[in-house]
């Protein structure tokens, strides 16, 4: 199985808790050079709800976009908000009580959703999707539980998506598994498998890359996305030097970024 989609080494280890996720959102929130951001963006996709819309996210992570985008939530939503990791779950409680408002949380593996048809004006998977193992019944079951005229907001990556610090992270990595960084949903490849299911998909480009100016957030960054036992201290040692000098001689280190939403409709 694909690193990608290992279910128990995204549950006990990558996102046993929200640290790891965390440190990567805090990268782009500090770094990016779209002054939207890109939570604010997404979210701009779902103000064409109704007033009263049902809305179920699949994979909430830290729930960050719905923190992000409080003031911007209508009062009469209802919002479930899912993840497969427990404590992906608690940190999302953890930050979005202080709202004041009734989210409702729950464990769910995105295969097998617990919803009757014709449940949701909108389903979200926000970088999630290529989490899944199976996709294809994981799309199927969104389609079922949508309201006929019910949305899919799925976000991804391209093939173009933080290249540099895949290069990076490659050359620090001991563990040599081919599917390492191999993604299953991108935005191109992610049209065929929405089709399969949806007979309308609309794709969106987020104009966006990363000018970082300081070098500890990116080892954070760099720390967060590899497990300890695939780390390379040695080899993280000498990628640091390289970049403070780069970051001494240029002011900025510059990653590409590559991403975007599908919106697919019944």
């Amino acid at each position: 199985m694909q690193r990608f989609t290992d279910q128990q080494y995204l549950i006990k280890d990558q996102y046993k808790d929200s640290s790891n996720l965390e440190s990567r959102i805090v990268l782009h929130q500090r770094f990016s050079t779209n002054p939207q951001g890109w939570f604010n963006w997404v979210f701009d996709t779902l103000v064409k709800l109704p007033a009263a819309a049902n809305v179920l996210e699949l994979g909430c992570g830290s729930a960050e976009m719905w923190r992000v985008c409080a003031s911007r939530i209508p009062a009469d939503w209802v919002i479930t908000l899912t993840d497969i990791s427990d404590g992906m779950l608690d940190a999302a409680w953890r930050s979005l009580v202080p709202l004041g408002r009734g989210f409702k949380f729950e464990q769910m593996n995105a295969q097998s959703i617990p919803y009757g048809e014709k449940t949701f004006d909108a389903v979200i998977a926000n970088h999630m999707l290529f989490h899944v193992p199976d996709r294809k019944k994981s799309l199927n079951e969104i389609k079922r539980v949508l309201k006929d005229d019910g949305r899919l907001i799925a976000t991804t990556v391209g093939r173009d998506h933080m290249q540099q610090m895949y290069q990076w992270l490659k050359r620090i990595n001991t563990n040599e598994r081919p599917d390492m960084f191999i993604n299953p949903f991108t935005l191109e490849n992610g049209p065929e498998q929405l089709q399969e299911i949806f007979s309308q998909v609309k794709r969106s480009q987020y104009l966006d890359n990363l000018h970082i100016t300081e070098i500890n957030p990116l080892i954070a960054y760099i720390r967060s996305s590899i497990g300890v036992t695939d780390l390379s201290e040695e080899k993280l040692e000498e990628l640091i030097k390289e970049l403070s000098v780069v970051l001494k001689k240029e002011g900025k280190i510059f990653i590409t970024k590559d991403s975007g939403m599908f919106e697919a409709s019944k």
